[in-house]
């Protein structure tokens, strides 16, 4: 009868030893699922680096636990195929080289139609046809570096004028073979855009992404901090604390500038990569450098960066005047060799 109560009490204490680590055990369960899921679903801020258009990018977004970098690698391989004149068999070069019948994709059709809609709001001062000339000067991807004659301008200047090119049925038509499309003063902007509207269609609402300096970002930095950048002081250009800094959220920002790109001669003349499309000169005009800020594409931006340079300030100025949803840095030299600003940026 002890033995018979022992082994009953030994049984009942077992059991109940067991559901607790059952219990025990369907906790841990639980709990390494849940730290599985929170590892699974962990957010990740990622930054991605690298080289595109011959120059260096910087791309950073936050609130996704996914790493893009082999679908915007794609993205610009797709963009150098249409529209790189540094690579031979690409669109663009073979338009270049008269191949009438090449059937253009839809990023050349955007970049084409955007560069037609700023070339005529700027009166031309934006103009992609000013490849030859570009070549010809030694900024191009031959890099002639040659001394043009005026004689030699003025017969360039004939494959000059946007207008002078269209697109019918996806194919380009020239008025002269010899017209040269050249989009590398918007290519770095759209590439920006490219790579944003893809973000957007992940649903990454946080991001910034940087080519070659020009920017676009949406939305914050972690904790709701702004993207904030720092603007390069042209004449100082290797002070690492810039000119100032710029609130950027949400907005696009480009900046032109001949103060790295450019040639000095033996004789001491000095050639801009900037070419005024109304004269065909590579000189430059009384602006350092124009940084263009709007809530628009990149490409746009970028391509008014570039018109802002050839125009000059007065020009300019009176541009931003019926363009209010376009604002700029302008720095420049005046008579006495300081360096000053025409700011609409911060004052609005």
């Amino acid at each position: 009868m002890i033995f018979y109560e022992n082994f009953i009490g030994y049984f009942c204490k077992n059991i109940f030893n067991f559901m607790i680590l059952k219990n025990i055990l369907t906790f841990l369960s639980f709990l390494l699922l849940v730290i599985s899921c929170a590892d699974y679903n962990k957010v990740n801020d990622i930054t991605l680096k690298g080289h595109v258009f011959g120059t260096t990018y910087k791309i950073v977004y936050l609130n996704s636990g996914h790493n893009y970098q082999k679908s915007i690698d794609s993205l610009f391989y797709l963009m150098n195929k249409s529209l790189s004149t540094y690579i031979p068999t690409s669109d663009i070069s073979r338009i270049n080289n008269g191949d009438s019948t090449v059937v253009v994709d839809d990023l050349f059709l955007e970049v084409f139609h955007k560069s037609k809609m700023i070339y005529e709001e700027t009166n031309g001062y934006f103009d992609p046809t000013v490849g030859n000339l570009v070549n010809a000067w030694g900024f191009g991807p031959n890099k002639e570096k040659r001394n043009l004659s005026t004689e030699e301008v003025k017969m360039q200047m004939e494959f000059v004028g946007l207008n002078k090119v269209d697109v019918v049925n996806s194919k380009v038509k020239k008025d002269n073979l010899n017209i040269y499309l050249d989009f590398n003063a918007i290519a770095k902007g759209f590439g920006i855009d490219v790579v944003a509207r893809f973000l957007n269609s992940k649903n990454v609402t946080n991001y910034l992404v940087e080519i070659g300096g020009e920017i676009r970002t949406q939305g914050t930095k972690e904790n709701n901090i702004p993207w904030v950048i720092k603007l390069v002081d042209p004449v100082n250009k290797e002070d690492l604390k810039g000119y100032k800094n710029l609130n950027l959220s949400n907005k696009s920002m480009a900046t032109s500038g001949n103060y790295r790109k450019f040639r000095v001669t033996s004789d001491g003349q000095k050639f801009v990569h900037t070419i005024n499309p109304k004269t065909g000169y590579a000189k430059e005009s009384n602006l350092l450098s124009a940084s263009v800020i709007a809530s628009l594409d990149c490409a746009d931006v970028d391509a008014y960066a570039t018109a802002f340079m050839t125009m000059g300030l007065k020009k300019v100025k009176s541009f931003l005047l019926t363009h209010k949803n376009i604002d700029a840095i302008l720095l420049f030299v005046d008579e006495n060799g300081d360096l000053k600003e025409y700011n609409t940026f911060t004052k609005r």
